[in-house]
């Protein structure tokens, strides 16, 4: 599960964002519906689909602007609905008061931020992708090998590890070993990751625990 408070905090050097009503609700999760790509989870304002992320640009808050009270109200009384889970300003743009107010009062996050509105949801999708991709974790050794992600599978004591060790001596780098965590970011690609504890780390047998950054430099 991911909430809106990881989604700040992940993104807070390169979208430096600003609360400015709901924050009572950091906790507000951003889930994805079985069969729904990530991607969908955020866009511009749009009514037929008010449980994506909403963001707000020029344009949007023309729109909006440009509705009576009780028309503003029934827009955002339908975002409210339909689980919004927050609300974006973009370009810096000042959030109405009555949008402030309605989000205060109904636990909604709203939140701004100085990139342009088409940027902020390109750079969001990109991070919902791989944040909320499918996982799993397999047993082996991730390797970069000429650019190429390659997977080293098979029983304990086949000499995983040992063949690992040759190709990092000729230059090539260490992903993860022991746990590989892979993530389908897209359907036709899957992207690995070592484990933060087993990070940089190699068991050899008859060597021990090597740190592979340590003995062979930062490009291993």
């Amino acid at each position: 599960m991911l909430t809106v408070r990881e989604l700040v905090k992940d993104n807070a050097t390169d979208i430096n964002f600003t609360w400015l009503a709901g924050l009572q609700a950091t906790d507000q999760a951003l889930t994805n519906h079985p069969g729904r790509a990530s991607a969908d989870l955020v866009g511009h304002l749009n009514l037929i689909h008010p449980s994506r992320i909403q963001v707000l640009g020029a344009e949007e808050l023309a729109y909006y602007t440009n509705f009576n009270a009780s028309r503003r109200l029934h827009l955002l009384e339908e975002l409210r609905a339909g689980g919004v889970p927050a609300i974006l300003v973009a370009e810096d743009l000042q959030a109405p008061e009555g949008l402030r107010d309605f989000c205060e009062t109904h636990d909604i996050p709203l939140l701004s931020t100085h990139i342009d509105a088409a940027q902020l949801i390109d750079l969001l999708r990109i991070y919902l992708g791989k944040r909320l991709a499918p996982k799993t974790l397999m047993h082996g050794v991730f390797l970069d090998v000429l650019g190429v992600g390659v997977l080293i599978t098979g029983e304990s004591g086949l000499g995983k590890s040992e063949l690992a060790l040759e190709l990092i001596s000729r230059g090539h780098g260490l992903v993860a070993d022991d746990a590989v965590e892979l993530s389908r970011i897209a359907p036709s690609i899957v992207e690995g990751h070592c484990p933060q504890l087993l990070q940089n780390l190699l068991e050899v047998r008859g060597l021990g625990l090597l740190d592979i950054r340590t003995i062979f430099g930062e490009t291993s």
